[in-house]
């Protein structure tokens, strides 16, 4: 597949070939990035009024089940056991709670209730009590989503008996810049998951952070993993790396809005049919940067007022922009 340098030559007749058979380069994804501004949002939203409603909005909360002690040395996280952050280890939350959360989600407007535990890869015995959590969830009438780490052979399995709809498992960054994040494990580790989640029959919910002193040809390259796995995720969340303090990215400089949201139209022109998930650092972001990212093809949010470990805006507040901008829930 060529790229195409003109706004005008994107026709949806190329985008749905594209979704089917094509594979996108690394230098065709950063030449989105290069396009003037106004050009790519415009080319964005030809291919999201092709395949979504440009004024509906899927809502997930997210729960953190089991929180902190995780083994890994990921250089963005709070919960690693190898940095020292006021986050701290919880046990596995007794089912009820979980319930009650979900509920509480459902109530505001939640469709999908994601559940997040600290892990490299849950133990058999913790992964039938999140089992079920995700059967008492879906009960309930909501859409299930856990991340729970890399998954070893037959757990895929397990999690689609128990009901379980998505699997998140973020590639995070590209391949090529990966080894400057995480060293406890490989790109090709996530990809192994991924694929675990595939052939179970589980959708895949794989994205990545941005931010974390990543080139623009990074990020290109990590736009362009996604797209061409096969298929692409269902659901891709674009986080902006929110910095925390006690761990290794506590000080990277913040990423310029209009590169995020470069992000986020080319995450909608190369997945067209993927719900494109505005997701952490979002309660840092004005009212305006959030809207120029709906503009570009983000489509989902997490709404609550916490992502795990780190702030999100507040169901209200959220309520309130939804009014400002004519977006609809669902």
């Amino acid at each position: 597949m060529n790229a195409i340098p003109q706004a005008a030559a994107l026709t949806p007749e190329h985008t749905a070939a594209a979704a089917r058979t094509a594979r996108w380069t690394v230098a065709e994804v950063e030449a989105l990035y290069q396009l003037p501004l106004m050009d790519l949002i415009f080319r964005a939203q030809q291919v999201h009024r092709k395949h979504f409603d440009a004024n509906e909005i899927q809502l997930s909360t997210l729960l953190s089940v089991k929180t902190g002690g995780c083994s890994e040395d990921c250089g963005y996280c709070s919960q690693s056991a190898r940095y020292k952050t006021e986050t701290e280890r919880e046990d596995l939350l007794p089912l009820d709670e979980v319930v009650a959360a979900a509920q509480a989600a459902k109530d505001k407007g939640a469709s999908r209730f994601c559940m997040g535990a600290a892990w490299r890869g849950p133990k058999d015995k913790d992964l039938a009590k999140v089992s079920e959590m995700i059967r008492a969830v879906k009960g309930l009438g909501l859409q299930t989503c856990v991340t729970l780490g890399m998954l070893k052979d037959g757990q895929a399995s397990e999690l689609k008996e128990a009901g379980l709809d998505y699997y998140n498992h973020n590639l995070d960054t590209d391949a090529s810049f990966y080894g400057q994040v995480i060293t406890t494990h490989k790109h090709a580790d996530r990809i192994d998951t991924l694929g675990q989640v595939r052939e179970a029959g589980i959708k895949v919910c794989s994205g990545g952070i941005i931010g974390m002193g990543e080139s623009r040809r990074n990020r290109a390259a990590l736009i362009a993993q996604l797209a061409n796995l096969n298929p692409p995720p269902e659901s891709v969340p674009i986080n902006n790396l929110v910095p925390i303090p006690g761990t290794p990215l506590a000080e990277v400089a913040p990423l310029d809005g209009f590169e995020f949201v470069r992000t986020i139209a080319a995450a909608r022109i190369t997945m067209p049919s993927s719900f494109v998930r505005l997701s952490a650092g979002r309660q840092a972001m004005a009212e305006e940067l959030q809207a120029l990212c709906f503009l570009a093809g983000a489509n989902s949010i997490f709404y609550g007022d916490k992502l795990l470990t780190t702030g999100n805006p507040e169901a209200d507040r959220d309520q309130v922009l939804f009014e400002k901008l004519g977006l609809r829930p669902i």
